[in-house]
């Protein structure tokens, strides 16, 4: 019987066959949250696209058409169906919108950057304009602080 094993040493597992059991996935510190850039309230919004526009058209005629309907993503659906049956003749009035508002936009923009530019030069100016006051400032409490010391010093003798 060289081949038989005997029963204690059956009953140690084989490290071969054994079913590795996976430990709890150690719970991954989130990574620290980038600060996101404040929005600028001033900023021009981007401009919808040709979909968007016919979708604001369409949704004005679901809502006529459905009344009862409360559902935003039956609307969406049915108004993306609706898009992609119509032909590029059916779709070249909203492409036009979407261009017209793009070409707004984009003036807009140019506008808001170099209003912007304009801000940061002026900001820059004001910035060393106060350090040189506050330098000016610093050496004048100076001179006040030593006036005090000789008014102290003549207080003693009396």
């Amino acid at each position: 019987m060289k081949g038989a094993k005997s029963k204690s040493e059956s009953k140690k597992p084989d490290s071969r066959l054994a079913v590795k059991k996976k430990e709890a996935p150690a719970k991954k510190k989130a990574p620290a949250k980038k600060s996101k850039e404040v929005k600028d309230p001033n900023k021009p919004k981007r401009p919808a696209s040709a979909f968007f526009v016919f979708m604001e058209d369409f949704r004005k005629q679901y809502k006529e058409k459905h009344p009862n309907n409360k559902s935003v993503s039956v609307v969406g659906k049915a108004g993306g169906d609706k898009w992609k049956s119509l032909t590029a003749a059916e779709k070249a009035p909203y492409v036009a919108k979407a261009e017209k508002r793009k070409s707004e936009y984009d003036k807009n923009l140019q506008a808001y950057n170099k209003k912007l530019a304009d801000g940061k030069k002026d900001e820059e100016d004001e910035e060393e304009s106060d350090k040189s006051n506050s330098e000016v400032h610093d050496d004048e409490e100076d001179d006040d602080d030593s006036a005090e010391d000789d008014d102290d010093g003549e207080d003693d003798e009396e």
